[in-house]
């Protein structure tokens, strides 16, 4: 096997959870091999370079093995290396409490009701 398409190998590298999810992202234009938009059709090689938009962020991968059928989590990540850039860092929530404080009282919840609102 030389080629696989797309939406089967992004499929396969558990990239999205169904091959359905692959094809909608693929025709919404989420889905860039070596910079251009592709189709669901569109046929992969070992060593093209994919950009993806998927559930879990932005994702920049290198195809490394092909396959057409779902892989098991660890044989999924060996299907590709992983060049994304790491994921922002998260804001701190508003109002958010110490583990263990107990639930809040109810000066405390108008209080975070009146931080919220500005």
């Amino acid at each position: 096997m030389e080629t696989v398409r797309i939406d089967r190998w992004l499929c396969a590298a558990r990239i999205y959870k169904s091959r359905t999810q692959a094809t909608d992202a693929c025709v919404g234009g989420h889905v860039r091999i070596n910079g251009a938009a592709v189709r669901a059709s569109h046929l992969v090689r070992v060593g093209d370079r994919i950009s993806a938009l998927a559930p879990r962020g932005s994702l920049v991968l290198e195809v490394v093995a092909l396959a057409e059928k779902r892989q098991s989590p660890p044989g999924a990540r060996a299907l590709y290396a992983d060049h994304s850039p790491p994921p922002p860092p998260r804001e701190p929530e508003i109002g958010a409490r110490d583990r263990g404080a107990g639930r809040p009282t109810k000066a405390d919840r108008r209080a975070l009701e009146r931080l919220r609102e500005g």
